[in-house]
């Protein structure tokens, strides 16, 4: 899609709207430990999401939608790693109409298999059999995982409906596109390179051609990942202890030595999109069920009862609403929300407190639009000219009609540079949403009359690009190992 002149104008107006919105100035990463809750359940944390058209050649009728989970990884983090919870339903959520309600679902559920291995340990004659407490106990490789003691499966439904609109949904499995399989492996996490010494190549043995319900074919991947988004969150959250007016990479990435757990689907952009909308709305959300109950002889396969109905524990649309949008007290709230009730949190987009925040703190001028109503639109219902859809509520919103652009036609600012491909505008891995909400803010894109400061280039000195990333499926790169070989 090519905007005229006019249409990107009104874009970038609206998008500086959005950054008072979304900005970060205090914030740490996109939803990585965002709400007290969550902090006690990181096995269900959504820390990031992305959806874009699919910028690998030859995939443009594909959109790519990654949700990544349990945050903060340590790539030494054994003995257990970072399974999932297999008591949970992860599931990546799609309106393709316009009513703020999921239409599409993608609903992965975990598994773990305990082999149990064992070695005789004792003098000859007597032996005991005693289980191992490691998660492998020899090296593993793409074609052989024989030494593994743990293994972790999922399987991938597809939803159709809402459970929330009073429909009665139809839930319909996912299918291995070569061998009819409806079980799929999710790789162990990078144990070290002793345990794993070619792990691109298992990883890669992971990457699954799947058959969705309709008889079209996508493709998915489920596995450790090294954690994709990037920023000075150590010194960002010490009171925006920075130079914001720095060098845009002369600051350390602290999560440069973390991975995370994603979920990443191909799929047609016809198995999306309804008739006649191309813009699709896209979250991610976890759900438990409502009780649990703690027992007290635990087993491998049941630490604890679980029943009753599955409540939202998490949610993910846009990045960084929950951090520096929402209000501490309602942060669990909004977590256990629906993009249809968003009128709730309003007073928090038309009276948002972070510029009087970065105002406290920089000892810059915040804007004095007040209230903000140009950002229930950006907040609600999409930027006009770009991605509006007529949904009112908070999700990622991607125009499919809009062409990718390749790695090296990609600016890490998005729309802000011009390139209409990119946040907000859907969201890649390389936009860098930190610096382009930092700079508009303070209303970079506003006059001057009510943003004095908005034309300072703020940044967190922690810089990311498409080159950062891999320039095919499934694009986030291999996961650091726990233990690299010398």
């Amino acid at each position: 899609m090519t905007l005229p002149s006019t249409a990107r104008t009104s874009v970038l107006v609206i998008l500086g709207a959005a950054g008072t919105l979304l900005s970060i100035g205090a914030a740490g990463p996109s939803s990585h430990r965002e709400a007290p809750l969550v902090t006690e359940m990181p096995k269900i944390d959504a820390t990031d999401f992305y959806m874009f058209t699919s910028y690998e050649p030859g995939r443009s009728g594909y959109v790519t939608l990654i949700a990544n989970y349990l945050p903060l990884q340590d790539p030494y983090g054994g003995p257990n790693y970072f399974t999932l919870d297999p008591e949970a339903r992860y599931e990546l959520r799609v309106d393709n109409d316009g009513d703020a309600v999921e239409d599409v679902t993608f609903r992965f559920r975990f598994d773990n298999l305990l082999r149990d291995v064992q070695l005789p340990i004792g003098p000859a004659g007597a032996e005991k059999l005693v289980s191992v407490p490691l998660r492998n106990v020899g090296a593993i490789s793409a074609g052989d995982e024989s030494k593994l003691n743990e293994l972790e499966t999922y399987r991938l439904d597809v939803v159709l409906g809402s459970f929330h609109a009073g429909e009665t949904p139809v839930v319909l499995p996912v299918a291995n596109a070569r061998t009819g399989a409806r079980v799929f492996s999710k790789p162990v996490d990078h144990i070290g390179e002793k345990s794993i010494p070619d792990y691109a190549s298992y990883a890669a043995s992971k990457v699954y051609d799947i058959e969705l319900p309709d008889g079209s074919t996508g493709r998915m991947f489920v596995g450790q990942r090294k954690d994709p988004f990037v920023v000075n969150l150590g010194e960002t959250f010490d009171l925006v202890n920075l130079n914001p007016l720095g060098a845009v990479n002369g600051e350390k990435d602290d999560l440069a030595d973390a991975n995370v757990t994603s979920l990443i689907l191909e799929i047609p952009k016809s198995f999306l999109t309804g008739p006649g909308q191309p813009v699709i709305g896209g979250w991610t959300a976890a759900l438990l069920p409502k009780n649990r109950v703690l027992k007290a002889k635990p087993t491998y396969d049941q630490a604890t009862n679980e029943f009753g109905e599955y409540l939202q524990v998490s949610r993910l649309g846009s990045p960084l609403v929950n951090e520096v949008v929402i209000g501490l007290k309602d942060k669990d709230r909004f977590n256990a929300s629906q993009p249809k009730f968003d009128a709730q949190f309003a007073d928090y987009v038309t009276n948002p407190t972070l510029p009087a925040l970065l105002e406290i703190l920089f000892g810059v001028r915040a804007p004095t639009l007040f209230p903000r109503a140009d950002l229930v639109q950006a907040f609600a219902t999409g930027l006009p000219g770009l991605n509006a859809n007529g949904a009112f509520g908070e999700m990622l919103r991607l125009n499919t009609a809009t062409p990718a652009r390749l790695p090296r036609e990609q600016e890490e600012l998005g729309a802000l540079a011009g390139d209409f491909a990119g946040f907000p505008n859907g969201r890649r891995p390389g936009d860098d949403v930190v610096d382009i909400e930092l700079r508009v803010a303070m209303g970079a894109l506003l006059s001057v009359d009510v943003a004095p400061d908005g034309q300072l280039p703020y940044t967190d000195g922690a810089f990311v690009d498409a080159s950062f990333f891999a320039a095919s499926f499934p694009y986030l790169r291999d996961p650091l190992p726990g233990s690299p070989q010398d």
